[in-house]
């Protein structure tokens, strides 16, 4: 899913974004212009007048694309199947300025699933960020919520941002550290 672009593209309709890397909301006009830079998990990174901003895939109709899907289960999904879709939704999280899920840049420290009585899920994270002061941390901490919570059977999730160990490139996967060139 990965794809790295330079695709001119025109928002069809008004649209709430987020500007990279401070993270602060902005409203992007109807009839903006500019190029989509990234398009990975499902949201994009889009270049408009020297300004990256990122549009969640939920949105993705604002740019003429098709949104995403929620994710679905077998009938009679087992304990692992479940666990398999949550770190499967986990991967379609994507730093909008590094083209690597955050699986694979090694920010998800933890990931625990409770089964509940009535047969619903509780799902526990404990993931960190590049570096501390990324203004995009609250964006990822949300992205990773909304985007486990459409797992079937998952009701809560709660996600803890930590900084303890500190994250460094060691923590990278093979794959990430050869498609950043750190390898």
């Amino acid at each position: 899913m990965f794809s790295r672009t330079s695709e001119p593209v025109r928002f069809e309709r008004e649209c709430e974004v987020v500007m990279i890397p401070s993270g602060d909301p902005v409203t992007m006009p109807a009839g903006t212009v500019g190029y989509i830079t990234q398009a990975l998990g499902g949201s994009f990174t889009v270049f408009v007048e020297g300004n990256l901003f990122r549009v969640a895939g939920t949105d993705a109709d604002a740019l003429g694309k098709e949104p995403v899907l929620p994710p679905e289960l077998p009938e009679n999904a087992s304990d692992e199947d479940v666990e398999k879709l949550i770190w499967d939704q986990i991967k379609t999280c994507y730093d909008p300025e590094i083209p690597v899920n955050i699986v694979d840049l090694g920010l998800i420290y933890e990931c625990r699933v409770e089964k509940q009585d009535d047969q619903r899920r509780k799902v526990f994270i404990k993931m960190t960020l590049t570096a501390p002061g990324c203004g995009m941390g609250d964006i990822l901490v949300d992205d990773v919520r909304a985007k486990v919570k459409l797992v079937p059977t998952v009701e809560d999730v709660h996600v803890e941002l930590v900084f303890d160990p500190p994250w460094n490139k060691d923590m990278m996967s093979e794959v990430a550290k050869l498609e950043t060139g750190m390898l």
